[in-house]
């Protein structure tokens, strides 16, 4: 198992919102200093309800693992879709807007040197 990559205490962090099945929810996605997307929060429009906790729990899952060098792109493709490949959680709609964003170079770096 690779070390934690940790990202600065103070660091900076872009917000965007979303819908996905008639919920809101707002994103915040930290970087490391190389632009690979380091964390991810998530919140639910409805605090404290079910969606809001398990979309949480899910995005500070997926902030650990990236942490630890996990590939972003591959649980992207894990994630759960439907038939058209659309993403039916949270996470995987987050980073399908994340990657919608790179394709105008905005986000992960590291995918541009590939």
């Amino acid at each position: 198992m690779s070390a934690r990559e940790r990202l600065p205490d103070r660091r900076g962090s872009e917000s965007f919102t979303f819908e996905l099945n008639g919920l809101r929810f707002t994103a915040t996605v930290s970087r490391f200093a190389d632009g690979r997307v380091g964390e991810l929060f998530l919140n639910n429009h409805k605090a404290g309800n079910q969606v809001d906790t398990n979309a949480r729990d899910a995005a500070i899952l997926l902030s650990f693992a990236l942490q630890f060098g996990a590939d972003i792109r591959a649980i992207r493709r894990a994630l759960c879709r439907d038939s058209q490949g659309r993403a039916l959680g949270p996470v995987g709609a987050a980073l399908d807007l994340l990657l919608d964003d790179d394709r105008q170079g905005l986000l992960f770096s590291d995918e541009k040197n590939r």
